[in-house]
């Protein structure tokens, strides 16, 4: 209703000229790192129009300082304020763009008009649009004021050829700890045009006790938005700083998310989705090559808070369910017009990846297109990656070194107990670098598909997700682990509503991001387990002759580690991962480097699982 009046407010306004376009309006603050969003006069048109805004026109524009060039794709905005107005008509396009220097910046405006422009891969002959097409200007950027956690404070986090991904204006490495589900996250109410086909669309009422009033310019429609906003800051609060989302499940798990708009009534939709083996609502419900300009305005205002929070942002873009439905399969029109929407609209964010699908099992060749179109329109390189079975990833052969821009992969994992998480790890850390270009590898769904993470009611402690998940993932020189819920456990990969359902397990990931943040040069450092003997499972992570870092589950007073025979003075200290906490001294506080060495007697707890670092002195 509301966006059936904007249009027809919106036609009864006639354009003065097509060739006289006014000064561009900046949005945002004129800072480093900050989002900024450029506001352009363009033709009066709507999501539904005859002549399709998003296929039809091309809006690019160039920025430029000293030696930095990016070039940007724009997107049709409506009215310009959509997120509020809910509006599918207007005379705004928009860019936005993420300065990542000071001083000033200028920028040349590209607006091209036909038949499929928008994803045409030469438009050196493309009609110009009018309009602001050729409009040139400039602005100056100043430095940051962010502090903390706010991702403006670090800059861009970037694939740098290493196993970690690292924060250009910080310097520091990246690991990330957080969660992987629900893969529903964005099947929110508040958000415009929300479905409920299979009973899984959430409220996340229970973390409406969690939004902070700092959070209140990112509601939209007075009072919309707040308990996502509230649940990400309760994952801030416990200090885990990524989440994913699918942005595409059509026919998929769940089926309410979608950025594309509907042909038919929600009520139609919601119908005929609810029934699982109905699988053909991409082919007959959906405009497949137009979008929902207020709903994905509704997103941003979500992922641009998560920024300040510190949140790395995994876009899931297919699951197995979705990832041959655009094109039927064959990468083209409907597959290039949704990554260039997403990229246009999201491709900004500091802290991210972009992931072209879970358990992919797509063709190569069809992965390769994908790949290669995103990693040219994408200028910002953000992390690419892709996700596939647990028991299909020698695929990832076929793209490791350089057989694809592809920068890392996403693991998937089914043992119930993790036992096979650290040995996958070792796996493609080793294959990727031999190859020359080292893969930044995370793991984003371990465990057995049904159980996974369970919640805290069913497993207080949470032993083998601590020591086998995460820190075999991290001992391996993985550079994150996100925690699937599993679909058959209470607040599942498709039922949760409420983080607070493994709270206790958060503490322990809150731990492991001290002890690697604070007290080892981790990006330094390499797997070497054969430097080490126990009774039980153990890892150990080493920078040669100068920091040893050891997990063991269990009998911590059986480890040995070989240390050389360079006779240097290592000094002994403990880590406790359970209770976190400062480095602890057992009974040997120090040992010098003469062969294979005991390394003493834990504070407390020989039986339970500890943490321990040799360093030189």
């Amino acid at each position: 209703m509301i966006k059936r009046f904007f249009s027809i407010l919106c036609a009864v306004f006639a354009l003065v000229s097509c060739k006289d376009y006014k000064e561009v309006n900046i949005d945002g603050e004129l800072k480093k790192w900050h989002r900024i969003t450029l506001n352009f006069d363009g033709p009066l048109t709507s999501e539904m129009d005859e002549n399709n805004p998003f296929l039809n026109y091309r809006l690019d524009v160039t920025f430029k300082n000293g030696e930095e060039t990016f070039v940007i794709p724009g997107f049709y905005a409506a009215d310009g304020n959509a997120v509020h107005t809910s509006s599918d008509a207007g005379n705004i396009w928009q860019v936005r763009f993420t300065p990542n220097t000071i001083g000033e910046w200028t920028y040349t405006v590209s607006f091209k008009e036909g038949e499929n422009v928008a994803i045409a891969e030469d438009i050196t002959n493309a009609s110009s649009a009018g309009f602001m097409d050729g409009q040139v200007g400039s602005f100056t950027i100043e430095e940051s004021d962010k502090t903390g956690i706010d991702n403006r404070a670090k800059g861009k986090l970037q694939y740098v050829g290493e196993s970690y991904l690292k924060f250009t204006d910080s310097q520091k490495y990246f690991i990330k700890l957080g969660v992987d589900a629900p893969e529903n996250l964005l099947a929110y109410t508040d958000f415009d045009v929300s479905t409920n086909a299979l009973g899984f669309q959430k409220a996340w009422e229970p973390h409406a006790k969690d939004f902070e009033e700092s959070a209140t310019p990112y509601i939209w429609q007075e009072t919309k938005g707040k308990n996502l906003l509230g649940a990400i800051n309760y994952l801030a609060s416990e200090n885990l700083n990524v989440f994913s989302f699918l942005t595409f499940n059509v026919d998929g798990d769940d089926r309410n998310i979608f950025p594309h708009l509907l042909k038919v009534p929600i009520e139609d939709y919601e119908s005929y989705a609810s029934v699982k083996k109905n699988k053909e609502a991409w082919e007959t419900m959906f405009h497949k090559t137009r979008f929902d300009v207020s709903k994905l305005d509704q997103w941003e205002h979500i992922f641009e808070y998560a920024e300040t929070k510190g949140m790395f942002l995994h876009f899931k873009t297919h699951e197995t369910e979705t990832d041959h439905l655009m094109d039927k399969g064959v990468f083209g029109i409907e597959g290039k017009l949704y990554y260039r929407e997403l990229i246009a609209r999201f491709g900004h964010h500091l802290s991210m990846n972009w992931n072209l699908g879970e358990e992919n099992d797509q063709p190569t060749e069809e992965v390769l297109k994908a790949a290669n179109y995103i990693s040219k329109l994408d200028a910002y390189k953000s992390h690419l990656v892709i996700h596939t079975f647990p028991n299909k990833d020698d695929r990832y052969h076929d793209f490791i070194g350089d057989k694809s821009p592809l920068t890392g992969a996403s693991l998937q994992l089914s043992h119930p107990d993790f036992n096979d998480v650290h040995r996958r790890v070792l796996k493609w850390r080793e294959k990727s670098n031999a190859t020359g270009k080292k893969w930044a590898l995370a793991v984003d769904e371990p465990g057995k598909a049904n159980i996974a993470l369970l919640p805290d009611d069913e497993d207080p402690e949470h032993n083998y997700a601590r020591g086998r998940a995460m820190y075999g993932t991290l001992m391996a020189g993985g550079y994150g682990v996100e925690w699937y819920f599993g679909y058959a456990s209470p607040n599942s990969d498709l039922t949760c509503q409420d983080f607070r359902s493994r709270d206790l397990f958060w503490d322990q990931n809150k731990h492991a991001l001290d002890f690697f943040n604070n007290y080892i040069p981790f990006w330094d450092m390499e797997p070497k387990d054969d430097l080490i003997t126990s009774e039980a499972i153990a890892y150990c992570f080493a920078k040669m002759d100068e920091v040893y870092a050891i997990y063991v589950e269990a009998k911590a007073d059986k480890v040995t580690l070989d240390l050389g025979n360079s006779g240097k003075t290592f000094d002994i200290k403990w880590f406790d991962p359970r209770n976190g906490g400062t480095l602890q001294e057992g009974s040997m506080t120090s040992v010098k480097a003469k062969g294979i060495i005991e390394l003493g007697v834990p504070p407390s707890s020989y039986e339970r699982d500890w943490v321990i670092l040799t360093q030189k002195i």
